[in-house]
């Protein structure tokens, strides 16, 4: 392994025993790492770092596919190469809510309200929710953000008349977990959920502040109270560059 002065340098060497597309990983993955590059920022051109190091195109892909692979930059057709920002890993195995999961993982936990109200529930919304097609289901949708930058958005449908007036709060600032407990002695203590993969709507991902049709994972999950009755139905709408899902399985 060659020393750490050696690799602290800013030019590759070429007396080296380690290949050089891995000093140049080693070189612009530093820079990530050390925050000089910021998340979003522009990575040198090809060109560019095939000229400065006086290598092939070939190293010097291969040191930006290391990069990609290791999820630390990402590319963009016809605009270039930029520095991906952290991805934040979730669980599968608990119900945890949003503000709760950011603050764990250091971030700034932000709320903006899109939409509330009272629609009839859909065949689809009826099935996850054992109630007649038709039945007044309340309606929230949120937008969810950590340190001022969307993550998700999250449509909720809740059973009315389990928890009537619960549209009298402000769920910018109010957890919907914290009002049910609260106000309705309801408690979320199991769920279901499916997993899915689509391309971004141009709505969902103008609100994620993503490009139109970018990778997005939806979560679908029926939550059910203490006493087994399903209470929500949550459709998750996850920017497929910020989340990564994760299960721990034992054999």
């Amino acid at each position: 392994m060659n020393s750490v002065a050696e690799m602290q340098q800013q030019h590759i060497n070429r007396s080296s025993g380690l290949p050089l597309y891995l000093q140049i990983y080693e070189l612009l993955r530093r820079r990530i790492t050390s925050d000089e590059w910021q998340p979003g920022d522009m990575l040198p051109t090809e060109t560019a770092l095939l000229e400065k190091y006086d290598v092939s195109r070939a190293t010097v892909r291969q040191a930006l596919d290391a990069l990609v692979q290791e999820g630390l930059i990402y590319r963009e057709r016809g605009r270039g190469t930029f520095v991906a920002h952290p991805t934040v890993e979730q669980g599968l195995v608990r119900i945890v809510s949003f503000t709760e999961d950011m603050r764990q993982r250091g971030f700034e936990p932000g709320t903006e309200v899109l939409s509330v109200g009272l629609v009839q529930a859909s065949e689809e919304q009826a099935r996850a929710l054992q109630v007649p097609v038709g039945e007044e289901l309340v309606h929230i949708e949120r937008l969810r953000l950590a340190d001022n930058e969307p993550m998700s958005i999250e449509a909720s449908f809740l059973v009315h008349r389990l928890c009537p007036n619960i549209l009298s709060h402000d769920y910018a600032v109010l957890p919907l977990r914290d009002a049910l407990e609260n106000d309705y002695g309801i408690r979320m203590e199991s769920a279901t959920q499916t997993i899915r993969a689509f391309n971004a709507s141009p709505r969902i991902a103008q609100k994620l502040g993503i490009r139109k049709s970018s990778a997005i994972l939806v979560i679908e999950r029926i939550s059910r109270s203490q006493y087994g009755v399903p209470v929500e139905f949550l459709q998750v709408y996850h920017r497929g560059d910020r989340y990564v899902l994760y299960n721990e399985l034992r054999g």
